[in-house]
């Protein structure tokens, strides 16, 4: 399925501006958290603790930074904007295209859309990780939002044409 052209994706761009990182990374870690829970996925984190990780969104000057810590993805401050252990950095798009798997993995990192930087082996060991993910997007979000704001977020997703996109889409009318 090909990916929207990027306007449609000006929404989450505007949001990810306006709130601080700190916003983008508790519910980015809170998302992570609840596919995690229960899935053989939280024990496969075992290489990557203790790492702190920071997703650079370079389009728009956000960033998401989260240490791996008992199996879980917990909030991490980044200060200095050189201390993490691996940084992946892209565009909005390319983030998203990795998140609805339009595109394949290896495409973005191998093409450079996506940048690996640091511990090469960490980042290598999380892009697997994520490529073998199969998350069921509307569930977490109701988990991480709310019922009442799940709902909305779902409705606002659809709305924008932007659920479609996501593995096992999201449903309009569900919860």
């Amino acid at each position: 399925m090909h990916l929207p052209k990027p306007p449609i994706l000006l929404p989450l761009g505007a949001g990810l501006r306006l709130l601080p990182d700190a916003v983008h990374t508790r519910v980015f870690s809170a998302l992570m958290n609840h596919m995690l829970k229960g899935q053989p996925a939280a024990d496969e984190l075992g290489p990557l603790e203790g790492k702190r990780i920071c997703l650079a969104v370079t389009d728009h000057s956000g960033s998401i930074c989260f240490r791996v810590k008992d199996g879980g993805v917990t909030h991490w401050d980044c200060k200095n904007p050189t201390d993490w252990d691996v940084r992946i950095r892209g565009r909005l798009e390319d983030f998203w295209r990795l998140a609805t798997r339009s595109e394949d993995p290896d495409t973005l990192f191998f093409s450079r859309r996506l940048d690996l930087e640091g511990e090469t082996e960490a980042g290598l060991y999380l892009k697997n990780l994520l490529d073998t993910a199969e998350p069921d997007w509307e569930s977490h979000i109701h988990a991480v939002l709310g019922q009442r704001a799940g709902t909305k977020a779902v409705k606002m997703l659809n709305h924008l044409g932007l659920g479609r996109y996501l593995p096992g889409g999201l449903h309009p009318t569900s919860h």
